[in-house]
């Protein structure tokens, strides 16, 4: 395709992407264009990479380096996920919000329950990640945790953004949210990814994980 031609076409693909919000709200070029005319639109490389961007995480990619907070008792300490995440094997759960019925009731309760199950099984760490700030993570922890769990706060929701995770809660007054998920990282490699479905809670439980390690 001669290059004046093929610079148009690209130009006219990300136009589109303004109209085409997908139901979380961001704008996903896999889901709007398909991966053959992709390809053929723009040279394979380049194609390849901006269709990973934008992809949800998958299992063998590396957590990206994004800033979170990680509640303590001395306060809230600023962490990069990537540095944090690396060296250890982490089972890591996030959910819509703290305090949020199902995420109190089941998810947290559960990853409490099975803590010790899932350190036998050979994890250093369990770590819960929500869009909320530090204090309320942590306050969260208190209530309804246990010293087995780390609250890494996601208050920007820039962690959610960066694994294609995010969803929009604005329905019920929450604004843009992490969805429920749970993920097993290796070494600050995604080895395990377990996605709900809207509404759902089976395959993001503490239980669930235990039959994958």
């Amino acid at each position: 395709m001669p290059g004046r031609m093929r610079a148009w076409r690209v130009g006219w693909l990300l136009s589109r992407l303004r109209y085409c919000p997908d139901w979380r709200g961001d704008y996903i070029l896999q889901d709007k264009v398909p991966p053959a005319y992709g390809a053929r639109l723009w040279g394979g490389a380049h194609m390849a990479q901006f269709w990973r961007y934008k992809m949800t995480i998958s299992v063998g990619d590396k957590i990206p380096a994004v800033n979170m907070v990680k509640a303590t008792a001395e306060g809230p300490q600023p962490v990069s996920s990537s540095e944090y995440f690396a060296g250890k094997k982490v089972a890591l759960f996030s959910v819509p919000g703290a305090f949020t019925p199902t995420c109190s009731a089941k998810h947290l309760p559960g990853f409490v329950e099975k803590a010790g199950d899932l350190k036998d099984k050979g994890v250093d760490e369990i770590v819960g990640t929500a869009v909320n700030d530090a204090f309320v993570m942590g306050a969260w922890n208190e209530a309804a945790g246990s010293a087995d769990i780390t609250m890494l706060a996601d208050g920007n929701g820039e962690f959610a953004e960066a694994v294609g995770l995010t969803m929009d809660g604005s329905g019920f007054g929450m604004g843009k949210r992490g969805q429920r998920f749970s993920m097993v990282i290796e070494d600050g490699t995604v080895t395990q990814l377990n996605v709900e479905d809207p509404g759902d809670f089976k395959v993001s439980s503490a239980e669930h994980m235990l039959g994958q390690l």
